[in-house]
Formats: structure tokens, C-alpha cells, sequence
């Protein structure tokens, strides 16, 4: 009787094992990247808290492909913007055999990441990263699900010299690639205007706090708008300083500085409609109720308001997974062509891609603040 009861027990574990084995095959690990550390961590924080959003959705409802269950599971790593840090967490991620990657969230992490993707066969959807050369290195795993600097850095200088009737236009960048990218081409678009002239451009870097030298320099040359390429945390404390020159010169950027946590940056350096910031991705007012939906439930599940990118990440993902479930397969190469060629109508709009992988359709959205809130003025291509 105790041999025969030994004999169940270990019959019992190994059908344990056996079933703890199976289990850990029905798992689908998707990685998310973004710089969750440093001075940019708020957004890159906002991003990967959308793609979790996505994966508790989904694990919610069960997720089914190929008529097998699944769950998913959201491998989170952070780069710190840094493009070193990004390759090495990119191979984390080849290593630990992801099936697809959300990310990363800067240009210059994202563009070097993406041949590891590459080279690994493992399909990238960023819904951060707007630079151009992101999506034309040739690689058919490399995908973005909003606007990218041409489209943005073209529709803010027309808003600039048509709209915002600027004359005189200095510009500054942060050296970055997503700074400079973006800062060359408004600088293009304003000069291919005829309407207005670049009276001066300066640069600055990502992490710097101190901006006296190159805005004193900007003040000789009189320019009724100055444009930023760079990201909020240097956006905000370069208009306090502008302030304390006396430089009440109207501000724009891009979607780097297009985030609610520049009135606090600012301080009291920001006055009312002197900012004006896009981002690369834009809803039509049919898709407002669902993003709106959206921002009630991010807020609820992580106690702050969407930054900017969330709803995008959240999208990415679940236009991922659903291009499993059209391919019947979690497997990389089997869904590849399913992502590429399909379309998934996300909160954010139809998220579908072209021969390169960039965004069909991809709008923009103009914002402005007044009293330190954020306020929408038009949605545009």
C-alpha cells in the first residue's frame, strides 16, 4: 500500500511537471522599451503602463490563436535613452525569445535597436520613435504606428510661418537623433516656405540645465519664434530662463515637449498660448469617446493622466497580437506578413503600415497651454 501510494505520488508530480511544461509553452512574451530611468522616465513610464494596459485586456478576455489559448506576458526593460543601454536590452530580449518588441521610445535607442530586432527576426512596433531612418534601414521588422518627422517637422513650420505668421525663426536642437531629425526638417520645410528666414541656430544636449549662453545669443537676433527639438525636461527649464532674459518669444516643439508636465517644468517661465507643441499621432473627433475611455481607465489603473504616448503603445500591442491571431501563430515568421499587411482599428485610429513600416494616413495633433493645462487646437496631416 505505501509503495503503490509513492507510486501515485510521483505519478502526480510528474503529470505536475508535465502540465507546469505545457503551461509555460502557452506563453507569449512580448517585450516593451523605454526609458523608465533619467529625465525622460514620466514618459517612458506612460508608455510601457499603456502597453500593460494592452496585456491585462488581453489576458482578460484569453487570448486565442491558431484555436490555442494563451497568455501574454509583458517583459519590460529600460533603456534610459541611452543607445548603448538599448542594444544590450534588446539582446536581453532575443535571448529571452520575445515574440515581438513595443519600443523603444527614443529615436536614438530605437534606431540602433532595431537591427538586433532585425538580425533576430522579431517583429518592432514603436510608438514613440519619429525619425525617418528608423523605417528606412531596409528592415521588414521595423514598424511605427505614429507620424514621423517629415510629416511633423513639415506641418509645424507651416503652422509657424502660415498660421503663427513667424518671420524670424531660431532654432535649437538637442543633438539627439530625434532633436536634431526633427529640428532639420522644420528647419527644411520653413526655408522651402519662402515666408519666414532661420535668424539663428543653436544646440544644447539632453541633459544640460543651464541655456544663458545660446539664448543670449538668439535675443541679438530678435526672433519672434524660437523652435526646440528635444524633450520636455530641457524644454521646461529653458522657457524659465528665456523668462529671466526677458525673452517673452513664442515656443514650439515637438512631441518631446508636448507633454502635460511642461507647465510644472516651466514653472512660472510659460505664459498662456506662448507654447505651441504637436504630436505624431492625431484622433478624429469619431475616435474621441474611445480615447477618452481610454484616459478614464489609465487613470483609474495607475492614479496620473495619460503623458502622451500610452494610448499609442496600448495599440501597438494589441495591433500585434491581433496580427497573431490572423496568422494563426505567435511565430514571428508566420505573423510577420499579417502585421505588415493587415490593419487593426485601435483607439488611436486604423493602425496600419506601408512598404516601410511607417504609419498609413498618420496625423498630427497641435496643442497649446493655458493655465498649465494642456489644450488641443487642431488635428492635421
Amino acid at each position: 500500500m505505501r509503495f503503490s501510494s509513492r507510486l501515485v505520488l510521483r505519478a502526480s508530480v510528474l503529470a505536475c511537471m508535465v502540465g507546469g511544461a505545457a503551461q509555460a509553452q502557452d506563453v507569449i512574451r512580448i517585450g516593451h522599451v523605454a526609458a523608465t530611468s533619467g529625465a525622460i522616465a514620466h514618459l517612458g513610464k506612460d508608455n510601457e503602463n499603456g502597453a500593460r494596459m494592452a496585456v491585462d485586456e488581453l489576458n482578460a478576455k484569453g487570448v486565442v490563436i491558431g484555436g490555442k489559448r494563451y497568455r501574454v506576458e509583458l517583459l519590460a526593460e529600460d533603456d534610459a535613452g541611452d543607445p548603448k543601454q538599448g542594444t544590450t536590452v534588446a539582446q536581453k530580449l532575443v535571448d529571452a525569445k520575445v515574440r515581438g518588441v513595443i519600443g523603444h521610445q527614443n529615436s536614438g535607442t530605437t534606431i540602433p535597436a532595431s537591427k538586433i530586432y532585425y538580425d533576430a527576426g522579431i517583429p518592432q512596433i514603436s510608438p514613440a520613435a519619429s525619425n525617418p531612418k528608423y523605417t528606412r534601414q531596409g528592415f521588414n521588422t521595423a514598424f511605427r504606428n505614429i507620424a514621423n518627422d517629415e510629416q511633423l517637422g513639415a506641418a509645424l513650420a507651416r503652422y509657424a510661418v502660415q498660421d503663427g505668421k513667424a518671420k524670424q525663426i531660431a532654432v535649437i536642437d538637442d543633438r539627439t537623433a530625434y532633436g536634431k531629425g526633427l529640428a532639420d526638417e522644420f528647419v527644411k520645410n520653413v526655408k522651402k516656405s519662402g515666408g519666414a528666414r532661420i535668424v539663428a541656430q543653436q544646440f544644447t544636449t539632453d541633459k544640460a540645465t543651464d541655456f544663458n549662453a545660446i539664448l543670449t545669443a538668439i535675443k541679438a537676433t530678435k526672433p519672434d519664434l524660437i523652435f526646440f527639438g528635444g524633450m520636455d525636461a530641457v524644454a521646461g527649464p529653458m522657457l524659465r530662463q528665456m523668462k529671466q532674459l526677458g525673452m517673452p518669444v513664442r515656443f514650439m516643439g515637438g512631441d518631446g515637449m508636448c507633454s502635460d508636465s511642461v507647465p510644472r517644468l516651466a514653472g512660472d517661465g510659460m505664459a498662456d498660448g506662448q507654447v505651441i507643441c504637436a504630436e505624431a499621432g492625431g484622433v478624429e473627433p469619431q475616435q474621441q469617446k474611445g480615447l477618452d475611455a481610454f484616459r478614464a481607465a489609465y487613470r483609474r489603473r495607475f492614479g496620473v493622466e495619460v503623458m502622451t504616448y500610452a494610448p499609442y503603445a496600448y495599440d501597438a500591442m494589441l495591433a500585434m497580437v491581433a496580427a497573431m491571431q490572423k496568422a494563426g501563430s505567435p511565430d514571428p515568421a508566420v505573423y510577420l506578413p499579417a502585421l505588415a499587411k493587415g490593419s487593426y482599428q485601435g483607439i488611436t485610429g486604423v493602425v496600419a503600415f506601408d512598404a516601410r513600416g511607417d504609419v498609413k494616413d498618420g496625423k498630427l495633433t497641435l496643442y497649446t497651454f493655458k493655465g498649465g493645462k494642456r489644450q488641443r487646437v487642431a488635428v492635421i496631416k
